[in-house]
């Protein structure tokens, strides 16, 4: 490959320590290797931006339920990563293509070819969008919680990067009214104010139930569940018969509840309420649909991509647990010079 705009070394995250309680920062270090060389048939790719998620919190513990592996102590934080091909020997790709991967936190990474994702230009308009968890929330409204004409929905965690665009979604769809719940006073006037949210069930405010309750009086037909715990078994109490629940998130164990939610079985089955567990491994066919949709929604102004992005490698770790303790509204982006 050429060497002439690559530099000797470069900056990668790796996880030092297993965290016990709140994230200190003391899990992570910030480390200076060479940079790889690719062989054939793989890429090295610049990242440009890397997303900071709520589930790379589980992915810290050595069992972390989730199906794909935990983080390995020593080894580099992965995760969604947007960046650019500098070299590609024996494959399709060229110098200078935008891909996706999930190299995570590091400057550069080598790929293979199958592992990297073409993305073309100008389909969403500006490529970090493509760090945006609106997969996740496209579907579950559109195929977990199937929202119709007329539904009055429910999203737990509405203020993350999946709920923030998931009540966009759902009112794009026909839904008459917009429930969500969160975490502080700040983000609850954030959903409403801006992003289209008729009324707000606040964690730490009363029991959650009797929120819900007054925000929706006529019942849910539709949930989009990041949380679990009260907040799912408030919301099935008050499905409407034939409601439609999509769980897609576990919060409760980031936010340190881990109390699992406990409903009637018998209630469920007579009111016909339908809960689907959705993992994007298995909606990945649904990925074009929502770039196109995402795409024209960001140009006609029908949608927003709610988000905050901050630079430099060395900000990743500090943003991660910041994101844990609620303080950003959306997605949490890091750009790398």
């Amino acid at each position: 490959m050429s060497h002439a705009a690559v530099p000797a070394t470069h900056r990668e995250v790796r996880l030092v320590a297993r965290p016990r309680g709140p994230l200190t920062g003391e899990e992570f270090e910030v480390v200076e290797v060479p940079v790889p060389e690719p062989g054939s048939g793989q890429l090295l790719v610049r990242n440009r931006t890397v997303s900071v998620a709520a589930a790379m919190r589980s992915l810290m513990d050595e069992k972390s339920g989730i199906p794909v592996p935990s983080y390995e102590l020593g080894k580099p934080v992965w995760g969604a990563a947007v960046g650019e091909v500098v070299a590609a020997p024996g494959t399709r790709f060229a110098p200078g293509d935008l891909v996706s991967t999930v190299t995570g936190w590091r400057e550069y990474a080598v790929v293979d070819e199958a592992a990297a994702t073409r993305l073309t230009p100008g389909v969403l308009p500006d490529p970090a969008a493509y760090l945006s968890q609106g997969p996740t929330a496209y579907m579950g409204i559109v195929r977990g919680a199937e929202v119709r004409p007329g539904d009055t929905v429910f999203v737990t965690g509405a203020a993350g990067g999946v709920g923030s665009l998931a009540g966009q979604i759902a009112r794009l769809r026909g839904a008459v009214r917009l429930i969500g719940s969160t975490g502080s006073p700040r983000k609850a006037e954030v959903l409403t104010r801006e992003l289209g949210y008729d009324a707000v069930v606040l964690r730490g405010a009363g029991p959650v139930e009797e929120q819900l309750r007054a925000a929706a009086p006529d019942g849910i037909d539709a949930v989009l569940d990041n949380v679990g715990g009260e907040q799912l078994e408030a919301a099935l109490r008050l499905a409407n018969r034939r409601a439609r629940v999509a769980l897609v998130g576990a919060l409760s164990d980031q936010l340190g509840t881990k109390a699992p939610a406990c409903f009637d079985t018998l209630s469920l089955i007579s009111r016909g309420i339908v809960l689907r567990g959705m993992s994007g491994l298995d909606h990945h066919d649904l990925l074009p649909e929502w770039h196109d949709f995402f795409g024209r929604g960001l140009r006609d102004g029908s949608l927003t991509f709610p988000h905050t992005r901050l630079t430099g490698l060395d900000r990743a770790p500090g943003a991660l647990a910041e994101l844990i303790e609620g303080r950003h509204v959306g997605a949490l982006l890091v750009d790398l010079p």
